[in-house]
C-alpha cells in the first residue's frame, strides 16, 4: 500500500497525539505493524500537510509548556482516506 494512503487511513482510524514527531513516528509504526523510516515518514507528513490533507501537526495547547505532535485529518484528508479504504 502507498505510504500516503497508509498514513491517511491510519489517521482516520486512530488518534495519534504524541510529545514529538519521533514518538508520533513510533506510534504510527506500531499501529501499521511495519517499520517506515523516519525520513520517509517526515516527507509523507510534509506532503500531506502541503496538499491540505492533514492539519499542522505541531501544536502548543493552551496552558502547555511544550509543543505536542498530532496527526489530524482535514475534511479533504477524511475524503481521501475514505476513498483509499474503498479501493
Amino acid at each position: 500500500m502507498d505510504i500516503t494512503a497508509l498514513l491517511l487511513i491510519t489517521a482516520f482510524r486512530h488518534q495519534i497525539n504524541e510529545p514529538n514527531i519521533e514518538a508520533g513516528h513510533a506510534r504510527f509504526a506500531e499501529l501499521v505493524g511495519q517499520e517506515i523510516g523516519i525520513d520517509t515518514f517526515c516527507d509523507v507528513v510534509a506532503a500531506c500537510q502541503r496538499d491540505g490533507l492533514i492539519r499542522e501537526p505541531i501544536r502548543l495547547p493552551e496552558g502547555a509548556l511544550q509543543c505536542h505532535w498530532h496527526l489530524e485529518l482535514t475534511p479533504k484528508g477524511v475524503a481521501a482516506a475514505r476513498r483509499y479504504q474503498d479501493q
